[in-house]
């Protein structure tokens, strides 16, 4: 079976299916937590198991991709919804931490159709507070995620970060990540306790920086090779998705997917 994706240009593509499923994480298995952490050990470098768990303890939700055919794991993200105040406002932000998909399925939207109906079950748990997409991003295939299924995101190579954006920023930099914030640059800097992605797959290429939007990710974060991870945000609300990303989640050709 094959499903439809989008790829950078917005553009529909097929790909093998992934079956995506949403779980908390308490109801994850040790078999589970195990097939996790070789995913992202393959694809990641100084990953410990201890760190690891722990990260994986503080979230909330996992979103899961698994083959339809072998029913192996290809593919997770770990959610955690943050609450701060900011000049005296409060303010919630979905953050996304651990997240890989198997490079042999890169291209597929099933990640992004069970992050977005996630997204929209906290919008309308929320209806009407001041809510972000929270977004580190250490590579631009990441980062690329953001034109794509946005209209509004910061930073961004075509509008400068507006100062009350940057102050959320900001605040959730330093209440997440302490003293590995450099809200000099908006960054999270790596240490040598941090993953970084394998070279072979975050390499960027002088091909991929004609990208206005991989050029800026560049720009913004030139630690990326070392692990610095980029900070990002965006407003969450349905009019805030582009028409192509609420067309697809919306998709009924999506419905047997399972959300739970």
């Amino acid at each position: 079976m094959r499903t439809t994706a989008l790829n950078q240009q917005g553009e529909a593509i097929c790909k093998p299916r992934l079956q995506a499923t949403i779980c908390d994480v308490g109801e994850l298995t040790p078999g589970d937590r195990d097939d996790m952490f070789a995913l992202m050990s393959r694809h990641y470098e100084n990953v410990e198991r201890g760190r690891f768990d722990t990260d994986l303890e503080e979230k909330q939700w996992i979103i899961r991709l698994i083959d339809s055919e072998s029913g192996a794991l290809r593919g997770f993200s770990t959610q955690m919804l943050l609450t701060t105040c900011v000049s005296e406002r409060p303010v919630r932000a979905l953050f996304s931490g651990d997240t890989i998909v198997d490079p042999r399925h890169w291209g597929s939207s099933a990640l992004a159709i069970a992050w977005g109906k996630l997204v929209f079950s906290v919008v309308q748990q929320y209806s009407g507070e001041e809510l972000y997409w929270f977004l580190i991003s250490q590579g631009y295939r990441t980062y690329r995620f953001l034109p794509v299924y946005f209209r509004e995101f910061y930073p961004r190579f075509d509008a400068p970060t507006p100062p009350r954006v940057q102050h959320v920023i900001d605040v959730l930099g330093a209440e997440k990540f302490a003293e590995s914030y450099d809200p000099s640059l908006g960054v999270v800097r790596s240490s040598r306790h941090s993953y970084r992605v394998r070279t072979e797959l975050g390499e960027v290429t002088s091909a991929r920086l004609k990208d206005p939007h991989v050029r800026c990710f560049v720009d913004h974060n030139p630690g990326y090779g070392v692990g610095d991870e980029l900070c990002c945000l965006a407003p969450l609300s349905y009019e805030n998705f582009s028409r192509a990303a609420r067309r697809l989640i919306q998709s009924d050709r999506f419905s047997s997917q399972t959300i739970v």
